[in-house]
């Protein structure tokens, strides 16, 4: 069996990003991706915009080019997939990474397909696989979703959307327009703070005129095939309802890190252990890189300032 120097968990923009970083060293390597390139991207709303500009998504020296300065989905999906061509990014796709073990000084990365043999193990899972459930009695009637695709399939439908920032008033914002009779369920007592500064104007207009129904300060309680209950400041209150959309954001499988024996803060963030210099974990030749390092506090890594990752990661094993 092969032994390669770097095996890279995840293909997204940071797991393709060090593969760049190792192609660039000479390190052998290869990428396993459990869905398809750049899977998490692939599953963003089709219609989404980033925040960032394009010049904050480039990896690998290749120029990100697109109509507006901040890009869509769809330009996001193009561009990586012209970076993994043009650096010949040896990636298997749709192979999930179910066990790594140590092996004296090497691993063995076991997926659903293969064992690999590896002296270091990059672990660039992200974290938008696993949503944050609701708890709630019917949560998984198939009326309800944690992922948002295409407005017009809710198109003349009563649509629940449960949450308060951009993913959330995206899928609003988008099934209202095309004619679907929309309320929204928000925790808190206004729109998310993080809301994109071009769309926040938007949708707390459409609230306050009445076109999209909000309440406030609320939660879901309970979801049957054609109601949803629901708990205001004024008591429960029942509506009509087609389908929900859950917007409540999604996780890191930290699960899966504990189970490898990284480390955890005992916290609610749950934040791995790692050096911020190496990006090594506890776990000897075991690196961390992109969202994943975060922990449960998925809003403070991003694509645009978690690139340098895998400079350092290749950095510090061609030190060793």
């Amino acid at each position: 069996m092969k032994t390669y120097d770097i095996l890279i968990v995840g293909g997204g923009p940071i797991g393709l990003a060090c593969g760049i970083e190792a192609e660039k060293a000479g390190l052998s390597y290869l990428i396993l991706e459990k869905g398809a390139l750049v899977n998490s991207l692939y599953n963003y709303p089709l219609n989404m915009t980033f925040f960032s500009t394009s010049d904050r998504l480039e990896i690998g020296d290749v120029p990100f080019m697109s109509i507006n300065s901040k890009p869509t989905r769809i330009e996001a999906l193009e561009y990586y997939r012209r970076v993994a061509s043009k650096w010949n990014l040896p990636i298997k796709l749709f192979e999930e990474v179910r066990h790594i073990t140590a092996d004296g000084d090497l691993y063995t990365v076991t997926s659903n397909k293969e064992s690999y043999l590896a002296k270091h193990v990059i672990l660039a899972t992200g974290f938008y696989d696993i949503p944050n459930r609701m708890h709630v009695p019917g949560e998984d009637l198939p009326k309800v979703t944690h992922y948002y695709k295409d407005p017009n399939f809710y198109a003349f439908q009563k649509v629940l959307v449960v949450g308060a920032n951009n993913s959330a008033v995206d899928a609003a914002m988008e099934t209202w327009r095309k004619g679907a009779d929309v309320t929204m369920v928000i925790r808190g007592n206004e729109i998310g703070k993080r809301v994109k500064y071009w769309v926040k104007p938007d949708i707390e207009n459409r609230i306050k005129e009445g076109s999209i129904k909000a309440y406030f300060d609320s939660s879901v309680a309970k979801i049957s095939e054609k109601h949803v209950s629901i708990n205001t400041p004024e008591g429960l209150v029942e509506i009509e309802n087609d389908w929900v959309i859950a917007m409540t954001g999604y996780q890191p499988n930290l699960p899966f890190l504990k189970s490898l024996g990284i480390e955890l803060s005992k916290d609610e963030i749950m934040k791995p252990r790692y050096d911020e210099e190496s990006m090594e974990t506890n776990l000897p030749n075991v690196y961390l890189a992109g969202v994943v390092c975060g922990g449960m506090n998925t809003h403070s890594l991003f694509i645009e300032n978690s690139r340098v990752h895998a400079q350092q990661i290749v950095q510090s094993i061609l030190e060793k």
